[in-house]
């Protein structure tokens, strides 16, 4: 076949130019790209080695099109038409007359390099070749190739019929036309495409590899059990799966890949992969599509988790529980009153205690407005509001938290003032009543040691807002009583609140995982990789994430964000976990966020 010379000019590319498809490679993500393309009304030719995947991907489309008609977003007769689009190949020289090919085999560099050398003797010069990798270098690819200023990248996300997002991936030697040309069809296609240049997991997957790595790394030491650290991320951060279950989904040898190009070119140990996903790996157990990773599944393939030997069971002869007729709560702020209205809904009387009568009558007030909100919402009765702020009593002085069963302490996130204030309840408090504190960043048992009794004091991480938020981390130091620890979980299960057990260190598990990823998309941002705008829609359209790091950063608070990343850098003394510069510089100038009308971005004045 002639090879015609990459400088030889050629019509300018553009997605209308882009009329047949070849995909290559029918997994999961080959077929459902294929079913997004089939349906744009382009012809698309699927190929594959496997017999079996292609039927599998013609099985996968008639059902996908089926569901389409049943749901009204398209006819039966745009059904027929898109089947006909489709055909499936075992050979790559049925790519020859496609405008546009897209490789989207296992991640593996010697595999990929076959196909594009295989691909430049079959297909034009002006065709476009896109790699959906997302972990290797796409550059190496296109200089290996006949014609690499053709070649791109093109990450689609799972399920590509869903996920909004597309990552197209240019090297320095990618023609603009090329780029151009994939652009426009992905916002033809419905996605939002995001230009990212070539490194190893790009933006979304560059942010999410490295989290899910340090969850695998947290569930390997036995900080916490699988399940509770992906409930706490789940419901204390809003993601729409845990990170051990998308390991599973994933594929944890696909996982492993992507994290050993990431710390290739990082050299970051926080993406060196943890040694679990070695050794599941090594073992077949790659996730879902094996039937067991960090789960077991009824079948390969199978999203249903069934019990195994790792999953909890219920604790019959646990230790005792101290009774708690009463709850009391010490502060006046945002937290202080959220968590005296979560106790008083659940029928508990509350005494919310504050440094003066003032303080602890307005945080009463911020209670009744929340309640009204929530009776005008019709999420409570009026007679449930007013039952509630009958079991509400405010009060000037922690002097009247003396006969409570179990006190909350929820001020300033500071150790000296909390460890002045759990003095003053060790004073005041009746034996045996539970001392619990709310902090998010600081060593509990540094708080414990300021009492007598530190066998008595626990934490109880609630999440903002305490009302909604139905998460609380359950934090146990080596002094804490077991008796201690049990009533505050059957207190959580009362007022209908997820607990999840870790131990007293810095992060506890959902800032130890959150907070390290938003530091390193500072970092992505610090290295002119991406814009705040490209990060944040990376991570809401491709990790389903319900806020961008830099839009949560800016709710957060950055000098908050920016203590509690100090903390987990002092703690682990991880070189990856020092504070980006630039979080620190926008401190040090006052821009805190939402709050100042400056963080990342600006903010119109209330």
């Amino acid at each position: 076949m002639d090879r015609t010379s990459a400088s030889e000019p050629s019509p300018p590319r553009s997605a209308s130019s882009i009329g047949t498809v070849a995909v290559i490679g029918l997994g999961t993500m080959g077929t459902g790209i294929a079913e997004v393309l089939t349906l744009s009304g382009r012809d698309v030719v699927g190929i594959d080695v496997s017999d079996a995947a292609a039927l599998r991907a013609g099985a996968a489309l008639e059902a996908a099109t089926a569901r389409a008609v049943e749901r009204g977003r398209i006819t039966e007769a745009d059904r027929r038409a898109a089947l006909g689009r489709f055909r499936t190949a075992r050979e790559l020289s049925a790519a020859a007359g496609a405008d546009l090919v897209i490789e989207v085999v296992p991640e593996d560099y010697d595999l990929k390099h076959e196909v594009f050398t295989a691909l430049d003797a079959v297909v034009r010069p002006g065709t476009i070749l896109a790699t959906g990798t997302n972990a290797l270098s796409v550059t190496r690819l296109a200089a290996d190739s006949a014609h690499p200023e053709r070649v791109l990248g093109l990450h689609f996300f799972n399920p590509a019929p869903a996920m909004k997002l597309v990552e197209i991936v240019s090297s320095v030697l990618t023609a603009p036309d090329a780029v151009g040309a994939v652009t426009e069809l992905a916002q033809e296609l419905g996605k939002e495409p995001v230009a990212v240049g070539d490194r190893p997991g790009f933006v979304a997957d560059g942010l999410l590899f490295g989290y899910l790595n340090q969850a695998a790394a947290m569930y390997e030491a036995r900080y916490a059990t699988r399940e509770d650290i992906d409930a706490a991320m789940r419901l204390g951060c809003g993601l729409p799966m845990g990170p051990l279950a998308l390991l599973d989904l994933i594929g944890i040898d696909t996982a492993r890949t992507v994290l050993e190009a990431m710390y290739a070119a990082s050299h970051d140990r926080l993406h060196a992969p943890a040694p679990v996903l070695g050794q599941l790996a090594a073992a077949g157990l790659t996730g879902r599509k094996a039937g067991r990773g960090f789960y077991t599944y009824d079948a390969p393939g199978s999203a249903t988790v069934v019990a195994d030997a790792d999953t909890p069971r219920p604790d019959a002869g646990g230790a005792a529980v101290r009774e708690v007729r009463s709850v009391g709560v010490a502060g006046s702020g945002t937290m202080a009153s959220g968590i005296a209205e979560v106790f008083a809904k659940a029928g508990y009387p509350v005494v919310l205690a504050a440094r003066s009568v003032e303080k602890a009558e307005a945080a009463r007030a911020r209670v009744e407005k929340s309640l009204a909100r929530s009776v005008e919402k019709g999420r409570l009765t009026a007679a449930e509001r007013d039952t509630a702020l009958a079991l509400l009593t405010p009060a000037g002085s922690l002097d009247a938290l003396a006969e409570v069963d179990l006190a909350v302490e929820a001020v300033a996130e500071d150790l000296e003032v909390k460890r002045q204030l759990f003095a003053t309840l060790d004073k005041v408090c009746r034996p045996g009543a539970v001392l619990a504190t709310t902090t998010s960043s600081l060593p509990v048992v540094a708080i414990a040691r300021a009492t007598s009794r530190p066998q008595d004091v626990i934490g109880m991480h609630f999440f903002n807002p305490a009302p909604a938020m139905k998460l609380v981390e359950v934090v146990r130091t080596v002094l804490t009583a077991d008796d201690a620890h049990a009533t505050v979980r059957a207190v959580c299960a009362r007022v209908r609140k997820h607990a999840v057990d870790c131990g007293d260190r810095a992060g506890f598990i959902v800032n130890a995982l959150l907070f390290p990823y938003l530091n390193n998309a500072v970092k992505m941002v610090e290295e002119h990789y991406a814009s705040l705008d490209e990060i944040d829609a990376a991570m809401k359209l491709g990790g389903g994430y319900p806020m961008g790091p830099f839009e949560l950063l800016d709710v957060v608070g950055l000098d908050v964000s920016l203590a509690i990343e100090k903390v987990l850098h002092r703690e682990f003394r991880e070189p990856g976990l020092a504070p980006a510069p630039l979080l620190e510089h926008l401190v040090a100038a006052g821009c805190l966020g939402r709050k100042t009308g400056r963080g990342f971005r600006e903010y119109a004045k209330a």
